[in-house]
């Protein structure tokens, strides 16, 4: 059984957004693995011990620092990472990326997916349903509990009513959230085997797949409208006198 668990690099949680010349960045935030993604690696790995025989991928979409997180990955238990790194791919939205990992997804071959619920950076959480549509597969989300039986895969979802049981057949999707379990520390022979890991670097030309279509983005800051103020001071002998002057200028005024 082939296992692919998507992940993503992401500023660090602690990351304070910076705004100069009127454009919002992270500045020079650390980049970590995705915290989310940690979860989805946690789950693949659980269902390669339970089922045996199975081989877990970690597959990232990325610059070159991207290699970084997918250690990350390796050094948890994955057994092989693949990055998927092209110029034209710096500014993609989630429909292009759902596309280029299920062009990835198809080059490397899995039964199983598994994503995170969601990325930190923009928290959208509909790459894992988008990528499932191009790939023409069954998308279990939210999924806490995930359980591979023969060539189908039961997961209980977590929502905010209750749970629910649901089963498709494999090839899947699924998306788990933190009820999945705790992810595992990197063991010291994983870091090892991660700092010394050669990660491939496709293209799109290696993926064999066309530049998503353009998107239109905005980050720039906006300042809010001026408005204009101004306050009267109303003075007199006695607090009677000022608020019978103040009587009069609210009815002058109309306000009331």
């Amino acid at each position: 059984m082939k296992i692919i668990a998507c992940i993503k690099q992401v500023p660090d949680s602690e990351a304070k957004v910076k705004a100069e010349n009127g454009q919002v960045s992270w500045g020079d935030a650390p980049l970590v693995i995705n915290p989310f993604d940690e979860y989805a690696v946690e789950g693949a790995l659980q269902q390669k011990e339970a089922v045996g025989g199975s081989a877990v991928t970690a597959l990232c979409i990325g610059p070159e620092s991207a290699k970084e997180a997918l250690k990350h990955a390796l050094a948890m238990g994955a057994d092989e990472a693949i990055l998927v790194s092209d110029a034209a791919l710096g500014t993609i939205d989630s429909v292009g990326a759902a596309k280029i990992l299920a062009a990835a997804i198809q080059k490397i071959g899995a039964d199983l997916v598994v994503f995170g619920r969601q990325t930190l950076d923009n928290g959208a959480g509909v790459t894992p349903p988008q990528t499932a549509r191009a790939l023409g597969w069954a998308m279990l989300g939210l999924a806490g509990s995930v359980k591979v039986e023969g060539s189908a895969v039961t997961v209980e979802r977590v929502l905010e009513e209750g749970r629910q049981i649901v089963k498709a057949d494999l090839p899947a999707v699924v998306s788990v959230v933190q009820s999945i379990g705790e992810p595992r520390y990197p063991s010291f022979m994983g870091i090892r085997k991660a700092s010394k890991a050669n990660i491939p670097v496709w293209s799109l030309a290696d993926l064999g797949a066309d530049a998503p279509s353009a998107v239109v983005t905005r980050s720039e800051l906006l300042a809010p409208p001026s408005r204009e103020s101004a306050v009267e001071i109303i003075s007199g002998e006695t607090s009677a006198e000022i608020a019978e002057k103040l009587a009069d200028k609210i009815i002058a005024e109309k306000v009331l």
